[in-house]
């Protein structure tokens, strides 16, 4: 049945190159990535900027002879004095 077909002359079509980007797609690509990788390094930084302030807080009020417990106690003293 097709023995008869000469398949010699066929060759294997040549892989269509993937389309090339536009210059607002990698735009978009970058921004995207960028966006993820600011979002990641906000989750990491956030935090230990939060904790570093406490620390420079109560570091402060440990030179100052106090802590923080006792400022809170001094206060809630004032405010129960004002009613």
């Amino acid at each position: 049945m097709t023995a008869d077909v000469d398949d010699t002359h066929l060759e294997a079509a040549p892989a269509a190159a993937a389309p090339r980007k536009s210059w607002r797609e990698q735009r978009w690509e970058r921004r995207r990535r960028r966006y993820f990788f600011e979002e990641i390094l906000g989750w990491i930084v956030v935090p230990l900027i939060l904790l570093g302030a406490y620390w420079a807080v109560v570091g402060v009020l440990d030179a100052m002879g106090t802590s923080p417990t006792a400022l809170i106690q001094g206060v809630q003293t004032v405010l129960s004095g004002i009613h």
